[in-house]
């Protein structure tokens, strides 16, 4: 169990920092709440203490025998900002103490992550890129905001990640600190990157499909990783249940053809492509243009054919030698089988950089918050890491730089 904080700054978007905490506390970390007066503006005391479990720490002068301006941020594992004002983030990056929360902050010695949320003209203020800038100078995590509607008719970019995006990232940090480090050193500032995820569809009739139980987690773990550590992302998704992470390009595709044409387009001058998507590997020779009727008790006879092999076709494609292609491989090894003679078979008939592959037996993986992978290149065997795939999306990052670095 983990001990959190969780400042809530005075925001419209704090009634969303009740989701975040309702989050954290299901996933069984210990959560004090310490919002700014401000917050308690928006929501009450009561409702964060009684989402938490615990008292909600107000004010500097509550409770003066705990030391709590110091305690707080000295015992904490991570400290969260939700929302995180453009006030909250001046007074942070000037190193102001004039509230508990910002107390906190400055004691605080585990990974810290804002969650800004503000008008787009505020966000985009020279004074707020400055303060943002000099904050992940200092290691702090700061995830750009989303784009949508924000108070009023107002629209742009400043409106709060989703709180599943936050959960995402805070339980990342949590589960490995050393991607605080990463994240604020932006340690893929410069690189664009493409991403595949989710699962293809290929079309039987109007009404029905030949799908595969992928949601899509792990690509857009990837994505997410990348835009936190500065990359450019490009997402190419396919039918994903969970949602997109905010700060990245995103193309819908549908079928295994869509998904070929998409990457080829989001693969031309990236440095990496991660393919993590569930591609079909067989699609109907003549899909009905009506409903497939039944008749009687009689089956129905389906001819099917291979589609494109995506990755196969991207590492065909490469003009430029420098760009790395990861691949990704479910296997279900047999009697006798080994998953790692499995995956260097099949990265020496794709041709490609790297192989992420994981045993999805008996319906393991797919559509699970955690993931067991093993990196397979052509000279090394790396694995097998268990552990969240947010987690693990950072550890494939790692193993892409240093490939990169090695060529």
């Amino acid at each position: 169990m983990s001990r959190i904080v969780l400042g809530v700054a005075g925001g419209i978007a704090a009634y969303k920092a009740c989701e975040v905490l309702r989050g954290l506390t299901e996933a069984g970390h210990d959560v004090t709440v310490v919002p700014t007066p401000a917050a308690l503006e928006f929501v009450g005391e009561t409702t964060f203490a009684a989402l938490s479990g615990k008292p909600v720490r107000t004010g500097v002068f509550a409770d003066p025998e705990e030391v709590n301006h110091v305690r707080l941020g000295r015992e904490a594992d991570l400290v969260v900002v939700v929302p995180a004002t453009a006030d909250l983030m001046a007074r942070a990056a000037t190193g102001r103490a004039d509230d508990l929360l910002t107390s906190t902050l400055l004691t605080a010695t585990a990974p810290v992550l804002l969650c800004p949320a503000m008008h787009t003209e505020m966000w985009q203020h020279p004074a707020t890129v400055a303060n943002v800038a000099t904050l992940r100078s200092r290691g702090v995590v700061v995830l750009d905001p989303a784009s949508g509607r924000l108070t009023g008719a107002d629209t742009g970019p400043g409106r709060l990640p989703d709180p599943d995006e936050i959960l995402a990232v805070a339980h990342s940090l949590v589960g490995e600190p050393t991607i605080a480090t990463a994240a604020a050193a932006a340690d893929l500032s410069g690189m664009v990157v493409a991403v595949s995820a989710g699962g293809t569809r290929e079309a039987l009739d109007p009404v029905r499909y030949l799908g595969n139980s992928s949601s899509g987690r792990m690509g857009v773990a990837l994505a997410r990783a990348a835009a936190l550590r500065g990359a450019d992302v490009r997402l190419v998704a396919a039918h994903l249940s969970v949602p997109v992470p905010s700060g990245v390009e995103v193309t819908q595709v549908s079928s295994t053809g869509d998904l070929a044409e998409a990457m080829h387009i989001a693969a031309d001058g990236a440095d990496a492509v991660v393919m993590a998507v569930a591609a079909a590997d067989f699609t109907p020779t003549a899909p009905s243009q009506g409903k497939i009727k039944k008749s009687g008790d009689d089956g129905v006879t389906l001819e099917l054919v291979q589609t494109t092999d995506v990755l196969r076709s991207l590492v065909e494609a490469r003009t430029d030698a420098a760009q790395t292609l990861v691949g990704f491989a479910a296997e279900t090894p047999g009697a006798g089988q080994d998953l790692v003679t499995m995956t260097k078979a099949k990265l020496r008939r794709k041709g490609c950089d790297l192989i992420v592959v994981n045993d999805v037996t008996a319906g393991r993986v797919f559509g699970q918050a955690d993931n067991a992978i093993t990196l397979v290149d052509p000279a090394d065997v790396r694995g097998p890491y268990l552990g969240s795939k947010e987690v693990l999306a950072h550890r494939i990052w790692d193993r892409v730089r240093e490939l990169r670095a090695a060529d």
